[in-house]
């Protein structure tokens, strides 16, 4: 069985939308599938300012975010809204500590995708999922992209980058962004469930 890692970080609920929905795109494969939030770093006094932002907290039920994540998983799915063109502090965070794993090789070979938010249409989408790519060539993993060979990423969502969705006044995912990351999450699984074949039956 393939397990799959998404691990995403989201402020008022959208990044959360698509990260599930990624997880339930690989879960139609058969893949065995951990979904989990990164942990909230803001200043109380900033999230009580935005009532979306506290009650997405104080609702989401979404287990911590481990290490023990990513050394269990065969393939990675990393999600975060736009800041500034780069994946949010909270997630970077995260990141920053797997220092450990990178060293060791743990997270060498694996595959790996990412997903984004942003409120404008040219607020970033494509610049911050480069970003979080970075990470995936440091630790020598692979690099999944959505692509376009699926129909409805060509003719709908649109964004070859990995799924994405511009939330114009706060609005939620729609079907389209939605589809797409499901999408990319059933060819993350794909992916890795034929590369882990091939390498068994290489005796690699």
């Amino acid at each position: 069985m393939t397990n799959v890692a998404v691990i995403y970080y989201s402020a008022t609920g959208n990044i959360a939308a698509m990260a599930h929905a990624l997880g339930e795109g690989a879960r139609e494969t058969g893949a065995e599938v951990r979904i989990h939030r990164v942990a909230e770093n803001a200043p109380a006094e900033a999230i009580d300012a935005n009532p979306r932002w506290r009650a997405f907290l104080d609702m989401n039920q979404d287990d911590p975010a481990t290490l023990d994540d990513l050394a269990w998983a065969d393939a990675i799915a990393l999600g975060s809204p736009t800041r500034f063109g780069a994946a949010a502090a909270q997630l970077k965070s995260f990141l920053d500590t797997t220092g450990g794993l990178w060293a060791t090789g743990v997270l060498a070979g694996k595959v790996c995708t990412a997903f984004t938010s942003s409120s404008t249409a040219h607020g970033g989408l494509e610049s911050t999922i480069l970003a979080i790519n970075n990470h995936f060539y440091h630790w020598g993993s692979l690099v999944m992209p959505l692509g376009y060979h699926d129909p409805h990423v060509m003719k709908r969502s649109g964004n070859p980058y990995g799924a994405s969705f511009v939330s114009r006044s706060g609005a939620a995912p729609d079907d389209e962004a939605l589809m797409a990351a499901q999408i990319q999450g059933r060819q993350l699984a794909i992916v890795a469930s034929e590369l882990s074949r091939g390498r068994d039956q290489g005796g690699s």
